[in-house]
């Protein structure tokens, strides 16, 4: 164990600068043991995948990767918030469904208006975060109940407004065209905007007294009431924001697929986030967590959901592992947390 006397004496046998041994340790501590099995497996996918097809490390291959994988990583980033502070959002890739068919719905009544084909997916969004939250609140259900019952509900409602079947076409307007195929700096714009939040999420959570109440919310509510926070106010605020990210999210399958799809396309997309967010380091429990380990989850089952296309291994296995690697991280995490087997004597 590597103690205060021990750097000490390393800094002072450097002249008072950090020798490599002390700033491996100190990189080691700030990356933390989860985000560094992350890379490891991810240089292995491309290792594997890059083996088996020369292609696979192409440029284009790889912003292929990154471009499937933004609006899952869109839903992953927004469902670490709610993790934090010990919720569970079930329901965001109907969510994303519903968003998809009334921006695609609204663009085509509107005399093909974007920004208000886009404004209404953004607020019927936030309207639905904030419903889920009343709900969990006031109605005292358990938060994976009462967006259970949403991810069935606002799935339904998709379909019953588009009578189940895409709706519009998005593709003539310049606004959707830049959204699904734009560039910034040789990146598609879909990433940028993935990065954007993503940048957002992170600064609100590590460095906002916002964020500082969201990890003590789900580490502690009793403590965190008995500090003045207000827990319902918090509650309803992340569960909106997590109805508006998920609607965005809804905008871009729109722009990708060019129409608004009311269950293809955002179908899983909700198992793709918890997986993610939990492979990332988030504590189901609450309280732990971060933007950059759930990144770095979403790029690893990007990689391996393309590596495992471009083999032409079938879809239904890239399901299967999909759930394997759930079960692992929450796995690892009891291990972590030394919670004792259910049925076992302490």
């Amino acid at each position: 164990m590597t103690t205060a006397l021990s750097v000490d004496r390393e800094l002072d046998q450097s002249g008072g600068r950090p020798t490599p041994a002390t700033d491996a340790r100190n990189w080691l501590a700030r990356t933390g043991g989860q985000n560094l099995g992350l890379i490891g497996a991810m240089a292995l996918v491309l290792a594997v995948f890059g083996w088996l097809n020369p292609n696979y490390l192409s440029w284009n291959n790889i912003q292929v990767i990154a471009e499937a994988a933004t609006i899952s990583g869109l839903l992953a980033v927004v469902q670490t918030i709610v993790i934090i502070c010990g919720g569970l959002d079930i329901s965001v890739g109907s969510q994303a469904g519903l968003a998809s068919v009334t921006s695609a719905m609204v663009f085509t009544s509107t005399g093909s208006n974007s920004l208000l084909g886009i404004g209404a997916a953004v607020a019927i969004g936030a309207g639905i975060g904030i419903f889920n939250g009343v709900v969990i609140i006031y109605g005292r259900v358990n938060p994976t109940i009462a967006t259970l019952a949403g991810l069935a509900a606002y799935k339904g409602v998709a379909q019953l407004i588009s009578n189940g079947s895409a709706q519009g076409y998005v593709l003539n307007d310049s606004l959707f065209v830049f959204l699904s195929r734009g560039k910034i700096a040789g990146l598609p714009v879909m990433v940028w905007l993935l990065l954007l939040v993503a940048a957002a999420v992170h600064v609100l959570l590590r460095y906002t007294d916002i964020g500082r109440n969201i990890y003590a919310l789900g580490g502690n509510d009793t403590a965190a009431r008995l500090a003045g926070i207000n827990l319902n106010k918090y509650l309803i605020a992340v569960y909106a924001l997590s109805g508006m990210v998920a609607a965005l999210a809804g905008v871009l399958l729109t722009a990708r697929t060019g129409s608004g799809q009311p269950v293809s396309g955002s179908e899983g997309l909700e198992l793709q986030a918890i997986t993610a967010a939990a492979l990332g380091g988030c504590a189901l429990k609450g309280g732990k967590g971060g933007v950059g380990g759930t990144l770095l989850a979403v790029a690893l089952l990007g990689a391996l959901q393309n590596g495992l296309t471009v083999q032409g291994i079938n879809a239904f296995w890239q399901n299967v592992a999909q759930g394997a690697l759930l079960v692992a991280a929450v796995v690892i995490q009891q291990r972590r947390a030394r919670e004792r087997a259910v049925g076992l004597p302490a």
